[in-house]
C-alpha cells in the first residue's frame, strides 16, 4: 500500500527496533500540534513506554517512508489510543488509510480521546464518523488540559446516513 510520493507503507511494529523512531515521531508530532499543552514526562520517558509498554504490549502499527518511521498507530482493545504522524506527513492521506486499518481491525467500533483545544485532529475524526460523546475539564488527564472523548460505531454513523467501510485491507 501507498500513500502519495515517497511511498509509505504500514506495517505492524515487530519489536524494540521500531520503539525509539515511533516514540521520535509521537514527540515531533505533539510538539507540532499541540504547542500550547505541556507534556508532563520528559522525551526518555515517553521513548521508555513505547519500548516497554506499547509496542511489546499493544497493537502497535507504524508507517515507513524514505527509511524510516513517519506515522504510528496503537489499539488497546477499543480503544484508538494514539494516531501520530511527522509532521511533514500530515494532509497527505497517511492518517486516513491508518483509521481505516483501525476501523478493519475493529469492526465493531473504536473509541479515543483528544484534546479539546486540537480543533484539525477533532475534524480528522468527525470526517471520519467519530461523534463526540463525553467533554471533560481535563482533572483526569496528566497534562490537565481539557479534553473529549469520541466513539465510532459502523451502526450508528455520525452523520446519521449510511455507512460503508472498507473490508479486507491485506495488512493483517
Amino acid at each position: 500500500m501507498t500513500v502519495g510520493t515517497p511511498e509509505a507503507g504500514l506495517r505492524r511494529a515487530a519489536g524494540e527496533a521500531d520503539a525509539d523512531a515511533a516514540a521520535d515521531v509521537w514527540l515531533r508530532s505533539f510538539a507540532a500540534a499541540l504547542p500550547g499543552v505541556v507534556r508532563p514526562r520528559p522525551d526518555d520517558e515517553v521513548r521508555a513506554y513505547f519500548r516497554q509498554v506499547l509496542v511489546p504490549l499493544r497493537e502497535t502499527w507504524v508507517a515507513d517512508a524514505a527509511g524510516g518511521v513517519v506515522g504510528v498507530l496503537v489499539l488497546d482493545g477499543e480503544e484508538l489510543s494514539q494516531l501520530y504522524l511527522a509532521p511533514e506527513w500530515r494532509g497527505r492521506g497517511l492518517g486516513d488509510r491508518f483509521v481505516a486499518l483501525a476501523k478493519d481491525r475493529r469492526p465493531h467500533g473504536l473509541s479515543l480521546w483528544t484534546f479539546q483545544v486540537n480543533g484539525p485532529a477533532r475534524r480528522f475524526y468527525e470526517r471520519h464518523g467519530f461523534a463526540a460523546a463525553e467533554w471533560t475539564d481535563g482533572s483526569r488527564n496528566e497534562e490537565r488540559e481539557p479534553d473529549v472523548r469520541y466513539l465510532w460505531r459502523p451502526d450508528h454513523p455520525a452523520d446519521g446516513g449510511p455507512h460503508i467501510r472498507r473490508l479486507g485491507s491485506g495488512l493483517a
